[in-house]
């Protein structure tokens, strides 16, 4: 998968991306502030959500629109919540030239074929499928017809629910797709993370999977990142005193350089499969042990425990040559801390 001028692979640096969501609480300028506080924070990618309160769902009283199920939005209705929540289309162009500017990817989340028409006309590099329109296989299919890389959240799917996505993405002949573990919690669960499924979604479909994460801190980026994991997503705001729908699970600049810096870390750490010596372990080797003269020794005298030992630094003949020296005798006098050596058997 490739989004703009960054290959995403198994043998890639992860890709981390902030994302805006309503962090700008209906400020254009918070919004700008927090392309520059991203990029300053190392993020790769800033994104979007693409919708209007009328193109997610209808403004309607009814029972079905209220939000309860113990979420931190419970009381609101969806609509009045969307509206709350969306970023104006107006201000896309120039979120879009700004995150150019700072060096930062910039893509989003369409949620109907009218805000994926209107990112084409913005040359949207990538798309993101949120994870409760996983379902909407008319939408992920347009969307894959468009050609682009397309990255899936998986937080309200069951296995059927991912295998007819990807099928439709299959079926637009889009073979560039991403999975994303995402717990649909607002925070999440740390113990509901299950990181174990992210190198699962990558044997299992044949794509690259990732993180898409609603949990309080790094803890869970930096395991996703030690299972294989090659694309973070986590919430990103300037200040949460600002306020907003997702203030209150989203990170903020510090805490985001933090994250960064643990993930990238943590690739340093997993490095490869390598049984070679650096330069600096193989200097290591100079105190493991190795067989000296321990005791003063006459020529034609036993070699024993008490005058050859198994001892530090290593300089002196291998340890496994131990059992071949032992009842064997000298051939010279050899003095006490001298290296043994098989030539001084007779």
């Amino acid at each position: 998968m490739k989004i703009k001028h960054i290959t995403i692979s198994s043998d890639s640096p992860t890709f981390i991306i902030a994302e805006l969501s309503a962090n700008h609480n209906g400020s254009l300028q918070n919004a700008l502030d927090t392309i520059k506080s991203a990029k300053r924070a190392g993020a790769d990618a800033i994104k979007l959500q693409t919708y209007t309160a009328d193109t997610i769902t209808i403004d309607s009283l009814k029972d079905d629109f209220k939000l309860q199920h113990g979420t931190i939005w419970d009381g609101k209705y969806l609509h009045a919540l969307y509206q709350e929540a969306f970023t104006p289309w107006e201000w896309h162009e120039q979120l879009f030239k700004a995150a150019e500017d700072e060096g930062l990817i910039c893509f989003s989340s369409p949620f109907d074929p009218t805000a994926v028409d209107f990112l084409e006309s913005l040359n949207c590099p990538a798309y993101k499928i949120a994870s409760f329109e996983i379902t909407d296989i008319p939408l992920i299919e347009y969307v894959a017809s468009k050609g682009k890389p397309i990255i899936i959240s998986t937080g309200i799917a069951e296995l059927e629910d991912i295998e007819l996505a990807i099928e439709a993405c299959k079926r637009m002949n889009n073979h560039q797709i991403a999975l994303l573990k995402c717990t649909s919690s607002y925070p999440a669960p740390i113990e509901e993370a299950n990181m174990s499924m992210i190198p699962d979604l990558a044997n299992r479909f044949g794509v690259i999977s990732g993180l898409s994460d609603h949990t309080m801190g790094s803890t869970v980026p930096v395991v996703a990142t030690a299972f294989g994991g090659k694309i973070i997503e986590k919430h990103f705001i300037i200040d949460r005193s600002i306020g907003g729908p997702d203030a209150s699970f989203s990170m903020n600049e510090g805490e985001f350089t933090e994250m960064v810096k643990a993930v990238r870390e943590a690739e340093r750490a997993i490095g490869m499969v390598d049984y070679s010596l650096t330069e600096k372990q193989a200097s290591g080797r100079d105190f493991s042990r190795s067989l000296y003269i321990v005791n003063d020794i006459k020529k034609g005298e036993e070699f024993t425990k008490n005058n050859v030992r198994s001892i530090r630094p290593g300089y002196g003949l291998h340890p496994k040559y131990l059992a071949e020296v032992l009842g064997n005798r000298s051939n010279r006098d050899l003095t006490k801390g001298e290296r043994m050596s098989l030539d001084f058997i007779e």
